[in-house]
């Protein structure tokens, strides 16, 4: 390859993966935590832990009230009691003409109906910011899949970049030299090794965030307004029917599990959605898993909801092409396919995926510094406080968000708001923090806000929740242990990086960002 268009490439590379880097950090870090959800629902639900699961008498119950309190709602689902906690949730997206659709959320506590956003939302506001980066999910799905297509040209000029010295450099660490050289060892490592890994989230990614705006063209210029029939049946079970506008009672919601059940043996439901409920057109749709090696174990029964009738049955083993697809890139994206080992893998390149991104922008500010002059440009100095202020300001503001949903005053709204205003405050303080201080200091500082945030989780466990270490142990509770023992070496990690910071501070090169500003000023004054 010619020298000037290997330039281009590199320029290619490390542009955009420095323009991209922040939301995919976010992206990162928060996902990594995602694969985890239901676990993280069942940690941040205290209410849960000694709680039974619903009866079907008591699901049913607020089928029931919730649909005589609205009598408009005709389409919305019902979560089912099981790996999502032991309380059944039912969701209606209200359509009000020129509107946004509004989400409502219901439950039966004590016996009684209740609206509005469950206790626990850690969970759901950590998994929002895995797919928005924090920014409003009406449009920040789509600035993400954008991300994801940039991702994409990242990986591939990267590839060409350094596939040269692939075999030669793959585990080269060269420990003790420069310290620049062993970050750009690390980060080639990282990302050779999980190579397969970021290709399919850059393709995921970009296909589910950019699904719709790509498939609206061709639904009304090629396919004249007939593409959705044509992949209805690839996405859904059924088509829903138009209403009838005649009323009828449905059958209970056990006889249409158990119904679910008869048409495909080993289906273990968890979630059922309604279209034109209450009308004589009703249809319910009932999907859950089955034990079939397939990447996705997704399957889904539609029935009359007022007879009980078969509509259609859809099982992994006989997924259309379109549908294996589909539903194997949600698998692949989301770790749904494999058992723990993989989720634990998922993990561990997710958070491999965030350090590419931060040693990436670090790896931008070394190359671009003036190395023999103490003064730095002011663009390498803002992307060095911004790196640090966007990186360290998500991690800090997730682990504030963990203390806020276990110590959150009522008057923040409770958990299911404190969550959110908790992580914004310290993401949007670090950011601040970072721009006001020298790169070094808030380099120091905000790496031991992260610790010291991180390592308050367990004990904000255990002074609300009553479950320190030892019960955790005593009763089973490994969920919450592992949460637990994770904290205390993620906080570990925070503090030994925030001293290997000091320690370059002092002892690195006199003309770094990471010097003290004072040590620069020496060198300046040497040099006159």
């Amino acid at each position: 390859m010619k020298s000037r268009t290997l330039r281009t490439f590199i320029e290619v590379h490390t542009w955009v993966g420095l323009f991209s880097g922040f939301a995919l950090f976010i992206a990162f870090y928060a996902g990594s935590l995602t694969v985890f959800t239901h676990e993280l629902q069942e940690w941040d639900d205290v209410s849960s832990w000694s709680s039974p699961a619903d009866s079907p008498q008591s699901i049913q119950r607020l089928v029931d009230a919730t649909s005589a309190s609205h009598p408009a709602m005709r389409e919305f689902g019902l979560l089912l009691p099981g790996e999502h906690g032991p309380h059944a949730v039912l969701y209606w997206f209200e359509e009000r003409p020129g509107e946004a659709r509004e989400e409502h959320e219901f439950r039966l506590r004590n016996g009684q109906l209740t609206q509005g956003p469950a206790t626990a939302q850690l969970a759901s506001f950590i998994y929002r910011l895995h797919y928005t980066a924090g920014l409003p999910a009406s449009w920040g799905i789509y600035v993400l899949g954008l991300v994801s297509v940039l991702y994409g040209v990242a990986l591939a000029t990267g590839v060409i970049v350094y596939a040269p010295g692939f075999v030669r450099d793959l585990f080269a660490l060269r420990v003790g030299g420069s310290l620049k050289r062993l970050w750009q060892d690390a980060h080639n490592v990282v990302g050779v090794l999980s190579l397969p890994f970021h290709l399919i989230f850059a393709w995921s990614g970009g296909v589910l965030c950019l699904g719709l705006l790509l498939f609206v063209p061709f639904q009304y210029f090629v396919f004249d307004d007939k593409l959705s029939k044509i992949v209805g049946p690839d996405i859904d079970v059924v088509e829903s029917a138009p209403a009838a506008h005649v009323s009828e009672p449905m059958i209970p919601v056990a006889e249409l599990l158990e119904r679910a059940r008869q048409v495909l043996p080993g289906l273990d439901p968890d979630y059922i959605f309604f279209t034109q409920a209450g009308d004589a057109n009703a249809q319910a749709t009932i999907y859950g898993s089955m034990a079939q090696r397939r990447l996705s174990s997704l399957g889904g029964v539609a029935l009359d909801a007022n007879t009980g009738a078969l509509l259609r049955a859809v099982e992994p083993d006989a997924y259309s092409p379109g549908a294996a697809f589909y539903r194997g890139l949600v698998s692949l994206h989301f770790a749904e396919f494999g058992r723990m080992a993989v989720r634990w893998l998922y993990f561990l390149l997710g958070m491999a995926g965030a350090f590419l991104f931060y040693s990436g922008n670090l790896l931008w500010i070394e190359a671009r510094r003036n190395r023999r002059g103490a003064q730095q440009t002011r663009g390498s100095r803002f992307v060095a406080q911004l790196t640090l202020g966007v990186c360290l300001g998500c991690i800090a503001g997730i682990s504030a968000a963990f203390v806020a949903s276990r110590l959150a005053p009522e008057a923040w709204g409770g958990p299911a708001s404190a969550v959110e205003i908790a992580y914004f405050a310290t993401f949007f303080a670090s950011i601040a923090w970072s721009l006001l201080r020298p790169p070094s200091r808030a380099a120091n500082e905000l790496l031991i806000a992260c610790a010291l945030l991180t390592v308050l989780i367990p004990f904000a466990n255990a002074w609300t929740a009553g479950m320190p270490p030892w019960r955790s142990v005593a009763e089973g509770r490994w969920i919450v242990l592992t949460v637990d023992t994770l904290c205390v070496s993620f906080a570990w990690m925070f503090w030994r990086m925030s001293a290997a910071v000091r320690y370059r501070e002092v002892h690195g090169d006199r003309n770094s960002l990471w010097a003290l500003p004072g040590a620069r000023a020496s060198a300046r004054l040497r040099k006159l």
